[in-house]
């Protein structure tokens, strides 16, 4: 065997590289599935990349029970702390940009300058909610004319718990363009990932760790979407549920479960990869999904 001028022993060229296995994104920790399986995750031709942790109903659970604890602090926390901490996850990405061009590529099969373009329109979309964080309410919220000698307001207030159903086939963009809304307002979020691309998702949950974001305010779940909707439509702690393009199939599903426990249910049309990089796929609007109203009356002259 021989060694380098280090002295350390030389790798064969015939090694074969230790395979990453990503982990779910629980609570501020990464944890292995409670059911022990893994999904195989493929490259774009078809061969072996990595192996992920696939999410049972248990796991969801503990997902759902790590925002609801994070809830409390996340959305009490000011709107521009909240705008701060999202600029900070806006450069954790910029800071893996190689890493997500280099997954866009083997994963979804895109050319370097298009993958580039890609994790540019992420940043940009990051950035461009943490500037709503302390503006939304400006203009969903207002001041009600009333004929009485009172002031009525109308402010916006964070749902709660937001479990997060990703785009099928969007990459990274699908993945921002879906947790951002929620995240923003103030909600704490579990996001689903796409079965066909769960890598990407969870390699998001390491940027989330290495952000400011509170532990369990975003959780990361890699698993099949069809065995967790249900779970999750049904989750009595679950305030909201946001589907972003998954099909009639399942937008039906979520809208007869939800109905059992008056849970809000946001469904976004699906878009082509280019529409969700469009600027249309963002809104202080899709903000308004995932809000409730407060209205208060104020006495005049008293």
């Amino acid at each position: 065997m021989s060694t380098n001028h280090n002295g350390s022993a030389g790798q064969s060229s015939d090694r074969e590289p230790v395979r990453k296995t990503y982990k779910l994104y629980v609570g501020g920790a990464f944890v292995r599935s409670e059911s022990g399986y893994a999904l195989r995750q493929n490259d774009v031709n078809g061969a072996f990349f990595a192996n992920c942790a696939k999410a049972s109903r248990k796991d969801l659970r503990d997902a759902i029970g790590a925002a609801r604890t994070a809830f409390g602090g996340w959305s009490t926390r000011s709107a521009f702390n909240r705008s701060q901490i999202l600029f900070r996850l806006a450069e954790m990405i910029e800071g893996r940009r190689a890493t997500f061009v280099e997954l866009l590529g083997s994963l979804c099969g895109r050319d370097r300058a298009a993958a580039e373009r890609e994790v540019s329109t992420v940043i940009d979309r990051v950035f461009w909610y943490a500037g709503w964080c302390d503006k939304f309410t400006q203009i969903l919220g207002g001041v009600n004319p009333i004929a009485s000698p009172y002031n009525n307001f109308t402010v916006a207030e964070p749902t709660g718990v937001v479990v997060l159903l990703a785009p099928r086939s969007a990459g990274l963009i699908g993945l921002v363009t879906a947790l951002l809304p929620a995240l923003a307002a103030g909600n704490a979020c579990v996001l689903v990932a796409d079965d066909d691309l769960p890598v990407i998702a969870l390699e998001l949950g390491e940027a989330l760790a290495t952000s400011d974001v509170p532990a369990g305010a975003v959780n990361v779940l890699s698993g099949t979407t069809s065995e967790l909707l249900p779970h999750a439509a049904d989750h009595m702690d679950v305030n909201a549920i946001g589907s972003f393009g998954r099909g009639a199939d399942d937008e039906r599903e979520l809208g007869q479960r939800a109905a059992s426990n008056i849970k809000r249910v946001a469904v976004f049309a699906a878009r082509s990869h280019d529409e969700w990089c469009d600027a249309s796929a963002q809104s202080p609007y899709f903000v308004e999904r995932f809000v409730e109203w407060k209205t208060s009356w104020h006495p005049v002259g008293v």
